[in-house]
């Protein structure tokens, strides 16, 4: 099973059925089919870094508890840090607030050569925005066309942009916020909030409907990936990202000739330190 992006202007359902798809291979198959991929995607890394010409922007966007951080740590984690940046974007600062929404967000576009990864991003503004009234909706309704616009200022100046919605069914949700109050390594990340968040459930389903539908572009597109199985969930957007990498095709540099000549007056002078050993 492949992801396929949502067309711009597509309606999107997001039904607690579609957060399963039988199609998804189970763990066992997952974890076997994702081992090549995490094994070339440290090349692929190394060639862009090393190219230094262009950019991969990665968004995650889901529900408490749909596996942001799971999924960043099992696909990302292996990579050299020098050139993969995780972003995490909290409620805003009053610094951060005095200027316009997408102000903090553009600080944090990876620069060429590098993968960034946006754990939440700039569509907070959006959805929670949204969801809880915090701007007025003649404010909200406008950002749709402005983020699209945003990312496709990025696009046109090198930086490649996938979006990845990591749908999770509301039972599910539910049991991975009971694992969390249950392991004492997890339950500090458990807020009361996020039980008030649940009770906002459909006003948050219809918020990224709408996100869906008005802002995955050709340009940026909208992944919807069934999370409810976590390896599964981790095969198919680590497939999408090899994949992309692989067509942006980062080359290594040419190596400088004068480079190239110190190290064959190297290998000469081994050689012939070898043959006065011999």
């Amino acid at each position: 099973m492949r992801l396929k992006p949502v067309k711009p202007g597509t309606r999107i359902k997001l039904t607690d059925d579609s957060a399963a798809d039988d199609h998804a291979p189970r763990s066992k198959e997952a974890e076997q089919q994702l081992a090549p991929l995490l094994e070339r995607l440290p090349g692929l890394q190394t060639a862009l870094y090393a190219e230094s010409k262009q950019a991969l922007l990665i968004v995650l966007q889901g529900r408490d508890a749909s596996g942001k951080d799971g999924l960043t740590r099992t696909v990302f984690g292996p990579l050299n840090s020098q050139g993969c940046v995780v972003s995490n974007f909290k409620q805003p600062t009053e610094y951060e607030l005095a200027r316009d929404y997408l102000w903090r967000v553009h600080q944090a576009v990876p620069p060429k050569g590098t993968i960034g990864i946006f754990n939440r991003s700039h569509y907070e503004d959006v959805l929670v925005v949204r969801v809880h009234e915090f701007v007025p909706r003649k404010v909200w309704s406008k950002r749709y066309e402005q983020i699209n616009q945003f990312e496709r200022m990025l696009t046109e100046n090198g930086v490649t942009i996938l979006k990845f919605f990591l749908h999770i069914s509301k039972e599910e949700q539910k049991q991975r916020l009971l694992e969390r109050l249950r392991n004492p390594l997890k339950n500090w990340k458990f807020q009361v909030g996020d039980l008030e968040e649940r009770k906002r459930w459909r006003d948050y389903t219809q918020a990224y409907e709408d996100v869906l539908e008005r802002t995955s572009s050709e340009w940026a597109p909208w992944y919807v990936v069934p999370s409810d199985r976590k390896r599964s969930r981790d095969l198919l957007v680590a497939r999408v990202v090899v994949d992309t990498l692989e067509r942006m095709a980062p080359k290594f540099p040419k190596v400088n000739p004068e480079v190239l000549e110190i190290a064959r007056q190297w290998e000469r002078e081994a050689t012939g330190r070898r043959k006065i050993d011999e």
